[in-house]
């Protein structure tokens, strides 16, 4: 299981077709401050349902739609 999987399983949960979570908010839901090592596992979220869209470390914020 990835450090990443409680994201994935949050986002399968969620109805909406875009999700934008701050860095604080997907803190809260894994545990631990988002990395670099995310880029690599962002790809896990198309078996939940979800595609990475929109990374802005300026705003601090990433967007995920659904597939």
């Amino acid at each position: 299981m990835s450090k990443y999987e409680p994201l994935w399983e949050y986002l399968q949960k969620d109805a909406n077709e875009t999700i934008k979570l701050t860095f604080a908010d997907i803190k809260k839901i894994i545990g631990i401050d988002i990395d670099h090592s995310f880029l690599t596992y962002k790809k896990d979220a198309k078996k939940y349902g979800y595609t990475v869209g929109k990374i802005s470390l300026k705003e601090e914020h990433i967007q995920f739609s659904k597939i």
